[in-house]
């Protein structure tokens, strides 16, 4: 019999998944414990059995990566009739075929967008909107399809549920939304949530189409149940038509796409709907050691994001660390350096990830990276230098910089300026989406302006040069090299080595989640990034933004069951600044410039002064033949470094603050040179 033989590989829970072929079924599958095995075996089984015909078989997934997977996992296991498709996959297929036999017309175009239909949905409400407010615009309409509003109602429904887009009124969206609806159907087109609700119209109002549908499709799997819409749970029912053969798998731990019109509910009242229910849970975590998944369990445990309860099946590992930080460069420079320590004892850097809440994060890991010539993808996102926002703002600083209109006002003041005509302000926006982002971006070249504005010969001028140094840095090739992403984006993926940063208050959770729902979307969204890691999990925070900046920040409030007794005592507590010390006379440090070369500007030079001297006309002339500033080179305070410890050998230039790989290898056999 070939059933038995699949399942052989599979422990007693997914065995137990595997051979509930009838009735209504829920898994609920905690974090690394083989869903996609047992969902694609309980498959397989049914059709080696003869319980399932192939093609009466619908396997539902949320993106078109997991159903190609799936539909791989069933090739190989002799199970490739299989329908494996997102439901938007499975609900084209079926309006294509349909509709025209039904309405006699062709079906309406697909848009790929929905920014030019609003672009005339908001001239037509003479709404000014760029294109950030058209895109928070583009998700509100979409949560609002999926979550079965009516323009008519939206207003009042999105004022109940607390939502808002860039400071627009709920009446105005409203309006917008009614306005982009009658566009579309002037112009004889759908996007992608009618594609869910023309199809669901189908079936609720023909039932020649429903029968046809439910006599093809007898059988039903739905994976990431938890992320199901109140769209997608219409359209479900309505293919099943009052049938239970259902068998969902989800992990109410790893919903974080509630603001996107995502309910766990469906996934938690599962058995309350379908007496009868078999539920099995899915413990085994197969991809951490057993300290990741202590961790991860703490975070949750008493909390009413709590799902299965872990039980890890790997040796053990390293102990996870949490790791305060004086500030955002420092948290960067030692996680970088923590990744080459990784590369250099084999580690290979497509298995180490770096993950954070949010885009405008990654400037400072992209940096500190390619420092050390790193190289590193972004996922989910442009890298900092490539967005839209940023390389505008950068064309805009060096025209300022080339007019020479800014001669005599403080550089971060013009920076200020210039952003401040594309749209930011220092105050910052209140809701998410695209406005924020944008946002975020911006306030990053600010708080990069001020760093910088604390070095020698900071002026536009070279505040533009360094951004232009930065962005060419930045693009090394990206094979094999560090992810760097979201927690959003890091859903359903995996590396040997996990770095989750930025985990301070304000960020995580994030300043806008008010509500208890929202703020424990966020501890689900730290599970699922602490989750993410088989081998090594480290998790910091920063008490400040900029070098020399207050240390007004507290580690996350998620982190409390976690960290040591007396970390967490400090937690609430009154923080009090600490300032690094003058290691000639134990002065405070408070610029960047001196925190960085350890010393005070006016107290005597522990270095070699004549080395130094040597150092610093070699720097002119380098920078003369690559017509670059001299501090592009080296700054004074590397080089001053350079003259206290004489380093002679290419290891110990390496350990020199502010020299990475990329620049021992371009100027490292100059320098030794100078220095013998």
């Amino acid at each position: 019999m070939p059933g038995p033989d699949l399942l052989a590989a599979l422990d007693p829970e997914q065995r137990r998944v595997a051979e509930a072929l009838r009735g209504p079924v829920r898994v609920l599958a905690g974090a690394g414990t083989g869903k996609t095995r047992a969902i694609t075996h309980r498959i397989a089984h049914g059709v080696a059995t003869g319980v399932y015909a192939p093609t009466e078989v619908l396997a539902v997934t949320f993106t078109t990566r997991a159903a190609g997977e799936m539909r791989g996992r069933l090739r190989v296991l002799g199970a490739g009739g299989v329908q494996a498709r997102t439901f938007h996959s499975a609900a084209l297929r079926q309006l294509r075929y349909f509709w025209p036999r039904v309405h006699g017309t062709e079906l309406p175009t697909l848009t790929e967008s929905k920014i030019g239909l609003l672009a005339s949905a908001a001239r037509r409400q003479r709404l000014q909107a760029d294109q950030a407010l058209l895109r928070d615009l583009a998700s509100e309409v979409e949560w609002a399809k999926v979550s079965n509003v009516h323009p008519d109602d939206y207003a009042r429904i999105a004022r109940g549920r607390g939502r808002s887009v860039s400071g627009q009124d709920h009446e105005t969206v409203a309006r917008v939304f009614a306005s982009y609806e009658e566009v579309k159907r002037g112009q004889g087109r759908m996007d992608m949530e009618d594609v869910l609700l023309l199809t669901a119209g189908l079936l609720d109002e023909d039932p020649r189409v429903a029968a046809q549908i439910r006599q093809q499709y007898k059988w039903f799997v739905v994976d990431e149940f938890q992320d199901v819409s109140p769209i997608q749970s219409a359209l479900l029912d309505l293919w099943l038509g009052g049938r239970d053969e259902i068998c969902v798998v989800g992990d109410p731990a790893q919903t974080i796409y509630s603001f996107a019109g995502a309910d766990a509910t469906y996934l938690r009242d599962f058995p309350a709907k379908f007496p009868g229910t078999t539920s099995i849970d899915l413990v085994r975590n197969y991809r951490s050691t057993p300290e990741v998944v202590d961790a991860a369990n703490t975070l949750l445990a008493g909390t009413i994001s709590q799902g299965v309860e872990l039980r890890a099946q790997r040796p053990s590992g390293p102990t996870v660390s949490y790791t305060p930080r004086p500030d955002e460069v420092e948290e960067a420079e030692a996680v970088a350096a923590q990744v080459l320590r990784l590369r250099d004892a084999g580690r290979s850097l497509g298995e180490v990830a770096i993950l954070f809440r949010i885009n405008a994060q990654s400037e400072t890991f992209e940096e500190a990276l390619a420092a050390r010539g790193l190289p590193y993808v972004v996922r989910g996102a442009a890298r900092f230098f490539d967005r839209p926002e940023v390389r505008e703002a950068v064309t805009r600083l060096r025209g300022a910089a080339r007019s020479g209109e800014a001669d005599g006002t403080p550089m971060v003041e013009v920076v200020r300026g210039v952003l401040a005509g594309m749209g930011w302000t220092a105050e910052m926006p209140t809701t998410r989406g695209q406005t924020r982002d944008r946002w975020e971006s911006w306030e990053a070249l600010v708080a990069q302006a001020t760093d910088f504005a604390a070095t020698d010969g900071a002026d536009l001028n070279a505040f533009v040069d360094d951004l232009d140094r930065r962005a060419s840095e930045q693009h090394a090739p990206a094979a094999d090299g560090v992810t760097l992403a979201t927690f959003h984006a890091a859903k359903g993926l995996e590396w040997d080595s996990v770095f989750l940063c930025g985990l301070q208050d304000g960020t995580l959770p994030i300043t806008y989640a008010e509500s208890p729902a929202a703020i424990e979307e966020e501890r689900r969204l730290l599970y699922v990034g602490m989750t993410r890691a088989r081998i090594d999990l480290a998790l910091s925070w920063s008490a400040a933004r900029n070098p020399g900046g207050r240390a007004s920040r507290k580690p996350s409030r998620f982190l409390d069951p976690l960290l040591p007794d007396e970390a967490r005592a400090q937690r609430d507590q009154p923080r009090h600044r600490k300032i690094a010390g003058c290691r000639e006379c134990g002065r405070p440090l408070m610029t960047g410039a001196e925190k960085k070369r350890g010393r005070c500007v006016d107290c005597p030079a522990s270095y070699d002064e004549e080395l130094f001297e040597r150092l610093r006309e070699w720097r002119k002339e380098r920078a003369s033949e690559e017509s670059v500033p001299a501090f592009v080179v080296f700054t004074d305070a590397t080089l001053q470094l350079i003259a206290e410890h004489k380093p002679t050998t290419p290891e110990a230039l390496l350990r020199i603050n502010g020299i990475g790989r990329s620049k021992l290898e371009r100027y490292g056999e100059d320098v030794l040179g100078v220095v013998s």
